[in-house]
């Protein structure tokens, strides 16, 4: 099996060659779509599609046009996406949850995302981070895993529902330390954290973009990243791994997905103008700005964190319980 940690923290290899791939002449000569599976102004997802677009919107002849199709955990949108003409002209902003846990969690899904997507570049990732009550006691992970121990059934960890990235952080967290915690699902992640903040529940495994407002207010501890490096918004607070838990890694990757039989050449054209908006100075400012931990790299490279990720999830999910149907 590929090593996730591996995959994720390879170099951009392959940014290099990608450069010079050439599209088909005349491509693009009309606008391109980029399908968001999500409500406009809805987080993280269309942020930074939105300031992905506009990047590459000044390297290109024609305007990309973010097109929201939100809906069923943005199954509605990649199901539009994959049945749209693979003519180079309508792309699908994809993430894990849309591409690696829905399959794991709904019985009935609309699209396969290796069967009906080729994947063109994987852009970033915005990590989780376990964040506590102040008022629980612990101000360590190894403080609050011994308390979690000590108590169990006590600790409440928040999340955004059955099977979002919040949930499986603390899944995962719950099956590699053997704590007995209770998971309470929310509509969104407003009512979550307004209840960690009146201890309602004791915990949220946030991603680092929606928890950074009340850790710079004072308001909850933050404990660890799950990540393999520190956030370089959140400097000083350190990863799982430093804290001796090595492979509690989760986050929200993003990865821009083209319907099945897109022309390679378009895909690597494709590929290389995202590499050139990530090692680009504004440009990864902005993005790095939104939360986003830059990745890039290939079309390979894209493919084996997809396949990688997506037996990982089943996993999680598997172990969790937590089904939609």
């Amino acid at each position: 099996m590929v090593n996730r940690r591996a995959v994720l923290a390879a170099p951009l290899a392959a940014a290099p060659l990608a450069a010079r791939a050439q599209a088909p002449a005349g491509w693009p000569d009309k606008p391109l779509r980029l399908v968001v599976p999500t409500l406009g102004g809805a987080g993280t997802a269309d942020t930074v599609a939105r300031i992905l677009t506009q990047e590459l919107d000044k390297r290109l002849p024609q305007r990309v046009v973010v097109e929201n199709r939100a809906g069923a955990n943005g199954n509605v949108g990649a199901a539009y996406a994959a049945r749209s003409a693979p003519d180079g002209y309508t792309f699908l902003w994809g993430w894990a949850g849309t591409l690696a846990t829905n399959p794991a969690l709904y019985r009935d899904l609309p699209f396969d995302p290796v069967r009906d997507f080729d994947p063109v570049v994987l852009v970033g990732n915005v990590p989780n981070i376990l964040v506590v009550n102040r008022a629980l006691g612990p101000r360590t992970l190894a403080e609050f895993t011994a308390y979690a121990r000590a108590n169990p059934g006590k600790i409440n960890f928040g999340s955004t529902g059955n099977g979002s990235s919040m949930h499986l952080a603390g899944e995962l967290y719950r099956q590699m330390t053997q704590t007995d915690m209770q998971h309470v699902p929310y509509s969104g992640p407003a009512p979550a954290v307004t209840d960690l903040l009146s201890n309602r529940i004791q915990a949220m495994f946030n991603l680092v973009t929606g928890a950074l407002p009340q850790i710079r207010a004072g308001e909850v501890v933050p404990l660890a990243i799950l990540d393999d490096a520190r956030s370089p918004q959140l400097p000083d607070v350190p990863t799982m791994a430093e804290l001796g838990m090595a492979g509690l890694t989760f986050g929200t990757w993003f990865m821009v997905m083209a319907p099945k039989g897109t022309p390679g050449p378009v895909i690597d054209r494709l590929n290389a103008l995202v590499n050139e908006v990530i090692a680009d100075v504004e440009g990864k400012r902005r993005l790095e700005g939104a939360g986003l931990v830059l990745l890039g790299g290939s079309r390979a490279r894209a493919a084996e964190v997809l396949a990688v990720e997506i037996r990982r999830h089943a996993e999680i999910v598997r172990a969790s319980g937590a089904r939609i149907d």
